[in-house]
């Protein structure tokens, strides 16, 4: 295990690759659930847990399914089938043993299933490569799952916290509501790209 391979792509998941603020994925539950910092939380910690687990599922089935079978084409299909399934015992698990956050993430918990985020870290995961030309390993696939869904997940908590206050400020009321939303999303797109002059290693 490389560790200098990990601090890549953490570095790279979390600021200069963000999935919704560089690659713009994942945008729906971005915009939807970031009205308040408890359910952005919540949403967060949901995201990070179902990229982790889609990366490590999505892995043993594209090496240990697709591959030996010759179906690789047929990965986008077994992704967002993982991925529905994985959503799907998230949603069952909060419903039973956490209502309230349930209830608050509302019609966004089974966008998860949708979420491009998530399909886009399963197939970054075995589309990048490193300059010797070798693919992520196994580690390396759910060390960027879980990264993924850290940089979400700070993109979440940012504009949640940013959203809060605004509700307080004096607005047009032509840009109350998702007008200011999108324009602060922009800005923040705008502060994370300056990440992008990094040099990493």
């Amino acid at each position: 295990m490389n560790i200098e391979h990990l601090i890549v792509i953490a570095i790279g998941s979390i600021f200069l690759n963000n999935f919704v603020l560089s690659r713009f994925l994942g945008i729906c539950p971005f915009v939807g659930v970031s009205k308040k910092l408890d359910s952005a939380v919540g949403m967060g910690m949901a995201v990070i847990f179902v990229m982790t687990l889609a990366s490590f599922v999505t892995y043993l089935v594209y090496y240990y399914i697709l591959v030996p079978f010759h179906l690789e084409y047929l990965n986008t299909i077994a992704f967002i089938l993982t991925i529905a399934a994985l959503v799907q015992f998230i949603e069952m698990f909060m419903k039973k043993n956490m209502p309230a956050l349930y209830s608050a993430l509302g019609i966004f918990l089974p966008l998860i299933t949708t979420n491009c985020a998530v399909l886009g870290v399963a197939i970054l995961n075995i589309d990048s490569a490193w300059a010797d030309g070798t693919h992520y390993n196994f580690i390396e696939s759910i060390w960027n799952g879980f990264t993924g869904g850290v940089g979400f997940t700070i993109a979440l908590v940012i504009m949640a916290g940013i959203r809060e206050k605004l509700e307080f400020a004096d607005l047009p009321e032509s840009m109350k509501g998702l007008p200011i939303a999108f324009v602060t999303s922009a800005l923040i797109a705008m502060a994370f790209l300056g990440f992008s002059g990094m040099k990493v290693m």
